[in-house]
């Protein structure tokens, strides 16, 4: 099992950028897809991006698309989600998520090993 530690999280007003990260541990990363999810105060988890192993195929929620990217560097174990243009339905916890196979799906079932996750606000 891989363990998942999201970082980069914080505070923007609207239109802004961050860039989180998640770093992992315990297995290497890289034969398995990876993928970001968020959660907004009182709703459920959606989907967000995801990546395949080798960085070829890349898949985005229509609400992202444009605005974020997600990326990985194997080498370090770490994967990545630039964030721009934020709005302030962005807000949310954002969770880092591994998969168990090299290609990815958009549903939480496709994922294993999940993150605690960073708070990110966007303020208007």
């Amino acid at each position: 099992q891989v363990q998942l530690v999201e970082s980069g999280g914080g505070l923007v007003q609207a239109g802004g950028s961050l860039t989180l990260s998640c770093a992992a541990s315990g297995r290497a990363i890289g034969s398995y897809a990876m993928g970001w999810f968020r959660q907004a105060p009182g709703k459920g988890r959606e989907f967000v991006a995801a990546i395949n192993w080798s960085s070829s195929s890349k898949y985005y929620a229509d609400s992202v698309k444009g605005r974020f990217t997600i990326s990985r560097d194997n080498a370090k174990n770490m994967v990545y989600l630039q964030m721009n243009g934020l709005k302030p339905v962005d807000t949310a916890e954002y969770y880092c998520a591994g998969g168990s196979f090299p290609h990815p799906t958009m549903s939480e079932d496709g994922f294993t090993s999940w993150g605690q996750g960073t708070q990110v606000t966007v303020s208007s």
